[in-house]
């Protein structure tokens, strides 16, 4: 007898018992028994670094991976999916996201046998010559003596009232006439060493001064005040030289110092459009000058700063003072050596420590770079070979980075992390790499067991060139290095595992936000190859939501909003609220009721006429009624479309059509035949349409799922309730794993000799779940 279905449903509450099932019948690790004989399917997952609760990222990058490799093993492939953590972020709640991973053989970056395959990876990138020793202007904080991540110097932004002072530079040739910077940096002025000004834009001569046409009202009020006597495009200055404001590094001059250079990011929304540079104290100051040879790599950085932010004795004037401190006195000087032309205060946005809360400066750090710009050519090659969704970001966004790749500065000045294994004199003129464990126990003598700051920083290496002891530099890898080198070093790859490596490699299928598409190249130097075959790429997702405000509506209707999506195109979503809402609407619950409906009429048909209705499949004969054909075929055209959606990994393309069928379903087959449903055109017609509807959600639930035999002649058949199908496709519609029950997934052993089961039975499952 077929149980009664309930008006209403509960989706939260189903999303708990479909918990709890899983992991009673441990659902996940029995599909990876039945499936470990089959072709190997390769994805790579992580490392993620998550600091607290899911947030709408999460959710979605994790619902597009657990769709591709379902999708896979469905496809008769076996997939393993081991999850991985970036050294010490906090678990996110997959199993809340309804995601299948493996948790049980999972890798962390900080595992030792993790830390000595990345260790390997680089010393084939130094071993190829592709490690060299430079400086990187980041995040400073001169509280904590320590550089900053871009991540971390955005977290703690504050409204602040600077110094707004515009200088004057004479031109050598005629110094009359003087170029006019503007900065709200006065103590970066010590360090000038070029002007910039933008090619494209009109340049123009009032009185002495020179500046951009556009920013005139930067410096007078009105047109009275003021007589254009020249007005040119701002290429015509390019090498211009002009007399610097202090002679502290005038032997620069030789490089050519104290000239105009010209670069495009030069803006005219602000300032005179004339830029100081002092490269070592802006990153975009430290690239133009680096096109200008201005400075070079291997030349000893013109940074009169300490790691407390005090001025070096370089700058004899202003030594010993704290930057910030130093500007008034800075502007002094400028005033009594007639170099200031205008001063006044700047309200702006400026960056914080996050954990002194003192201002940050941009500085130039020493740090250890790989040599990515020789291999531009082939990184363009090998992204040729991968097949991207959506395509475009292949040829544009990732294709652009790439050809604007610049040299790789992994190093970062930390104490917890993977130290960077190099061993080094005192003139950093003996350097030896290490690649594991065991060498670095051969070289030093002391046996190791661990790979942390705290366990090696000790160990010394003697020298070979009479240099005394080498110590360890005291860097630690960018966590990006320790990501890219995921593929290999999640199974310790080519210490163990080396054959298991190399018959997978490269993967076939990861998934990133569009914030993350330089992830597919960090390994690219290590192998000739590219290291995988499909990328699928997510926009940005952004909502009124905050994670550490726990008010993030969890529910399983967010996966079919979002799935559905823009950002699945790669395009940027603020969230709302009420797209989910709307897919609750329009989609799960019409699908429900349509279910719902099924059993009410299968229940009256049992009583009224002593029926019982089972469905067989091989045995239903085809109907003759217009409508039944209609629906039958477009479930069939459905289910074609979507395995060929699915195999080209266009999940965008997909949930568009599955919520067309359910409209289709509901609001036209099951509104348009109630009457034959509920018997009024008698028996037989009546038997016809319940087999039309129970088969078309039938074909439903195993569009979503595969029959997978196994040696000894089972099958594992994944059951979907009409419910629970739902949900599935809510997940492969959006794109987004976030809620419960966006896998709501039954998985059960069954016999082949009753692979067809009763709707009773069905229904069974669906109080199971």
């Amino acid at each position: 007898m077929v149980e009664p279905v309930p008006e209403s449903i509960n989706f939260p509450s189903e999303e708990e018992r479909i918990l709890r099932f899983w992991k009673e019948k441990d659902c996940f690790q029995e599909c990876l028994k039945q499936s470990k004989n089959r072709p190997k399917y390769t994805f790579y997952d992580g490392p993620p670094f998550a600091t607290g609760l899911p947030h709408y990222g999460h959710i979605l990058a994790g619902t597009i991976k657990d769709i591709v490799t379902r999708f896979a093993h469905q496809s008769g492939f076996h997939v393993d999916r081991r999850f991985g953590w970036d050294c010490h972020g906090l678990p996110v709640s997959v199993t809340r996201m309804g995601r299948w991973i493996d948790f049980k053989h999972d890798y962390k970056t900080l595992y030792p046998w993790f830390m000595e395959t990345v260790w390997w990876v680089f010393k084939q990138l130094y071993d190829k010559g592709l490690v060299y020793r430079g400086v990187k202007v980041m995040p400073f904080s001169t509280a904590c003596n320590t550089p900053l991540s871009n991540f971390e110097s955005h977290q703690n932004y504050k409204d602040v009232q600077d110094p707004s002072v515009i200088v004057n530079f004479p031109l050598l040739e005629d110094e009359s006439v003087c170029l006019i910077a503007w900065t709200t940096t006065p103590w970066t002025l010590p360090s000038n060493l070029a002007l910039c000004v933008n090619p494209e834009f009109l340049y123009v001569k009032v009185k002495v001064y020179i500046m951009m046409e556009a920013r005139l009202g930067a410096l007078f009020k009105s047109e009275s005040e003021y007589t254009i006597l020249d007005k040119f495009p701002g290429k015509t200055l390019k090498g211009k030289k002009y007399k610097p404001l202090f002679d502290y590094f005038s032997k620069c001059r030789e490089s050519g110092a104290f000239s105009v250079v010209l670069d495009n990011y030069v803006r005219e929304e602000e300032g005179t459009g004339v830029v100081h540079q002092a490269p070592y104290f802006g990153a975009d100051d430290f690239r133009v000058c680096m096109e200008y040879n201005i400075i070079q790599r291997d030349s000893v950085p013109i940074c009169p700063v300490d790691s407390s932010g005090r001025f070096t004795p370089d700058v004899t004037h202003f030594s010993g003072q704290y930057v910030k401190d130093a500007d008034k006195n800075i502007i002094k000087w400028l005033k009594e050596n007639g170099r200031l032309v205008n001063a006044s205060s700047f309200k702006h946005s400026y960056p914080f420590c996050w954990r002194s809360d003192t201002p940050l400066i941009y500085k130039a750090v020493p740090s250890w770079f790989v040599r990515v710009e020789h291999m531009v050519e082939k990184l363009l090659e090998n992204n040729d070979k991968c097949y991207w969704v959506p395509e475009f970001v292949r040829e544009k966004r990732f294709g652009n980075w790439l050809r604007d790749a610049r040299d790789w500065a992994i190093s970062r000045n930390r104490y917890w992390g993977t130290p960077i294994p190099l061993w080094v004199s005192d003139d950093f003129e003996e350097v030896v790499c290490v690649g594991s464990m065991a060498e670095l126990e051969e070289l030093t003598g002391v046996k190791v067991t661990d790979l942390h700051r705290e366990s090696i920083d000790s160990l010394t290496i003697p020298s070979r060139c009479g240099k005394g002891q080498l110590k360890r530099v005291s860097e630690v890898f960018d966590c990006w290095f320790e990501s890219g080198s995921m593929p290999y070093a999640q199974v310790h790859y080519p210490f163990e595992n080396r054959r298991e490596f190399e018959d997978t490699f490269p993967a076939d299928f990861i998934a990133e936000g569009i914030d993350q598409t330089r992830g597919p190249a960090t390994s690219a130097p290590t192998f000739s190859e590219c290291t995988l075959r499909c990328n699928i790429l997510t926009g940005q997702c952004s909502s009124t939501y905050c994670c550490h405000l726990k008010n993030m509506p969890l529910r399983l209707k967010k996966m079919l909003y979002l799935i559905n999506s823009p950002v699945v195109r790669a395009e940027n979503l603020r969230f709302k609220e009420e797209g989910v809402r709307d897919v609750l609407k329009d989609v799960f619950l019409p699908w429900y009721n349509a279910y719902r409906f099924l059993v009410q009429n299968v229940q009256r048909l049992h009583k009224e006429e002593d029926i019982q209705f089972l469905y067989n499949e091989n045995t239903a004969r085809p109907s003759d009624n217009i409508m039944d054909k209609w629906i039958q075929s477009f479930t069939q055209s459905l289910i074609q479309f979507f395995k060929e959606e699915m195999d080209a990994y266009r999940l965008y393309t997909v949930v568009p059509k599955l919520v067309k069928f359910v409209d289709m379903l509901t609001n036209w087959y099951v509104r348009t035949n109630r009457r034959r449903l509920k018997g009024e055109s008698g028996t037989e017609d009546c038997v016809w349409a319940l087999e039309t509807l129970f088969s078309v959600l039938f074909s439903m639930c195993r569009l979503m799922v595969s029959l997978m035999r196994t040696s000894e002649g089972k099958c594992l058949v994944a059951i979907y309730t009409c419910v629970h199908v739902c949900l599935l496709l809510m997940k492969t519609y959006y794109g987004e794993a976030y809620s419960l029950v966006s896998i709501i997934s039954m998985t059960l052993t069954s016999d082949l000799n009753n692979p067809i089961p009763s709707l009773a039975s069905i229904h069974l499952l669906a109080l199971l779940a």
